[in-house]
Parts: structure tokens; sequence; C-alpha cells
């Protein structure tokens, strides 16, 4: 599966840079294949590994505050490995088509 997911913590002020780091260092410490991009991170593999993949990330992201917004999608495809380049691959290829 891949999950795409954007964890903010709320009334921690203005920037929420460094708990949204904080997250994103739990992606990538997780050995999982994961890109980070302006508004979510991707990240891709077994079900139970990706949720507790996520749900480590918003426990840190919000180590400072009493609420955390979770917005998250998921593509859940059996037999699929390598979606994070395979999937923009695949538009790539339409988009040099035409």
């Amino acid at each position: 599966m891949i999950v795409a997911f954007s964890v903010s913590p709320m009334g921690t002020g203005e920037s929420v840079a460094p708990a949204v780091a904080r997250a994103v260092q739990v992606v990538r410490e997780s050995g999982l294949p994961n890109r980070t991009d302006a508004m979510f991170t991707s990240v891709e593999g077994e079900w139970d590994e990706v949720m507790d993949v996520v749900r480590r990330a918003v426990q840190a992201a919000g180590q400072d505050a009493s609420r955390v917004s979770l917005t998250l999608k998921a593509d859940i495809r059996e037999g699929m490995t390598d979606g994070l380049t395979h999937k923009v691959e695949a538009v790539e290829q339409e988009l040099s088509a035409e």
C-alpha cells in the first residue's frame, strides 16, 4: 500500500516546521520507501508497517501539542511494489507521448 499523509500540531504557534520535521524523521528512519513534498509525505509498504509509521509520526509531530490534525489517503493494491516510482513513471510516459 501507499499512504500519503499530512500531520500538523494545533495550537503550537505559526510555524509547524519543527513538528513536521520530527514526523518526517520517523518516516525516513523506518526504512520504508518514502517521499516528502510540500504538502504530503508518502510511504509504501505493508498495511501494519505503514500504519505503525504513520502512528509514530503523528506522535512525534504532536509531542508538544494537545491536538493534532491528520490527513491520510491510501492506495491499497495487492501485489504492487515500488508504486512510488512506477506511478510517477507511468504519468511521465503519457506526457512524453503527447
